[in-house]
């Protein structure tokens, strides 16, 4: 369907989120969403009931060091990898950049089951088929949403997901919700997720164009925020528009913690790669600044790190810290959280052990599910392989 613009309300400012010192050295609810809030599809972000503004409040903080634990390789034989997305009966789907396809993985044996073809799948450079959410109502309309490349834009369609069907032929015809958003050989975003809101929402790149940061009637470089049928939210900050934030690079992770606040990671280009807590209507500086910046216009990451330490993919939230999957750094981050603050300096894991790590998932309490990415043209000739793994974090 073709995006009607509306005119919604404006969001409230919430209070200034605080930078915290970054590691230096050298992108219904999904799980670990956080509560479901009221129908009325508020923007999330203000200060939970009961809390302080700051978020600091009687949060607990976590210690400043943490562990993981390589469980198991639930799946290998991958092929490029990208989004990921938990089934509430069990089993994980996995959507593949380069053929464009979706598999949903037995979590428990490994076994594939290909669902099918996303049609109309343009992969070239860092487009494809990226990420994949299930619907809110996923229980009842058994709706699968995929961000992907075409030949002329990124755009998000939902396809109904059949298992009475024959493997191969189980997702049906996409209905695209919204298109036209800015595609290249890179920077072209991808990641999607639903909030505790219930609504849509999807980090996009400026596909190489760094004017579209900054532009607001661009769709490039930004946190989009929709209804499921694509439509502008109610609460944006931006009257009829579907731009959440902006003055980004290239969105590629999104998350909430328990108190239903925002975080994203983000590719920087030579100097600084960024987690931000993302207060709605707020610019993010990119392309006048990269990192911290002493800019007041700009809202500044809660941590940061050299490129060659992290070039951050996906993000999840799971035991009072953000985890990030880095491809270029091949390690695992944890960002232990007070508020929206970093309450300690990141902590790295599994440096090297795995490749290159594109997308991780809250599995529940302690659990992650994990994902590497060393077969899609930039990974190691060592590592040929790409495979889904269960951690257990503290």
């Amino acid at each position: 369907m073709i995006v009607r613009r509306r005119a919604v309300t404006a969001v409230s400012a919430v209070s200034a989120l605080l930078l915290a010192a970054g590691c230096s050295a050298g992108g219904g609810n999904t799980p670990g969403s956080g509560n479901s809030v009221s129908s009325s599809g508020s923007a999330p972000g203000a200060s939970a009931p009961g809390s302080s503004a700051s978020g600091r409040g009687a949060e607990q903080t976590p210690p400043a060091t943490g562990s993981v634990r390589v469980v198991r390789t639930v799946a290998a034989d991958l092929k490029s990898p990208w989004g990921l997305a938990p089934l509430p009966d069990g089993g994980l789907l996995v959507s593949d950049r380069d053929d464009g396809t979706i598999t949903r993985i037995d979590d428990k044996t490994g076994r594939k089951t290909l669902l099918g073809t996303v049609p109309g799948v343009s992969a070239a450079g860092e487009g494809g088929l990226l990420g994949i959410a299930l619907s809110p109502d996923y229980a009842s309309d058994h709706l699968v949403y995929a961000y992907f490349t075409t030949d002329s834009d990124n755009r998000i369609a939902r396809m109904l997901y059949d298992t009475k069907k024959p493997a191969g032929e189980q997702l049906g015809a996409p209905n695209t919700v919204f298109k036209g958003i800015p595609k290249g050989m890179i920077h072209n975003g991808g990641r999607i997720a639903f909030g505790p809101d219930r609504m849509l929402y999807a980090g996009t790149g400026e596909s190489g164009d760094r004017g579209l940061s900054q532009d607001r009637k661009s769709l490039g470089g930004k946190i989009l925020r929709m209804t499921p049928e694509g439509e502008p939210a109610p609460g944006n900050p931006f009257g009829n528009s579907v731009v959440y934030s902006y003055g980004h690079r290239n969105v590629q992770g999104l998350a909430w913690d328990d108190k239903q606040r925002l975080f994203s990671s983000e590719f920087g280009q030579d100097t600084w790669d960024e987690v931000n807590a993302i207060k709605p209507g707020d610019n993010y500086g990119w392309p006048v600044a990269e990192g911290k910046s002493s800019d007041t216009r700009f809202h500044n990451p809660i941590a940061q790190w050299h490129t060659d330490e992290a070039s951050p993919s996906g993000i999840a939230y799971a035991e009072g810290s953000l985890w990030m999957a880095g491809l270029r750094g091949q390690r695992l981050w944890r960002i232990p959280l007070k508020g929206t603050e970093a309450s300690a300096p990141p902590q790295a894991f599994l440096k090297g052990s795995y490749g290159r790590l594109r997308t991780v998932v809250s599995a529940g309490g302690n659990k992650l599910w994990l994902t590497t990415s060393n077969t899609d043209g930039r990974g190691e000739p060592s590592k040929t392989d790409d495979r889904i793994l269960e951690l257990e974090v503290s």
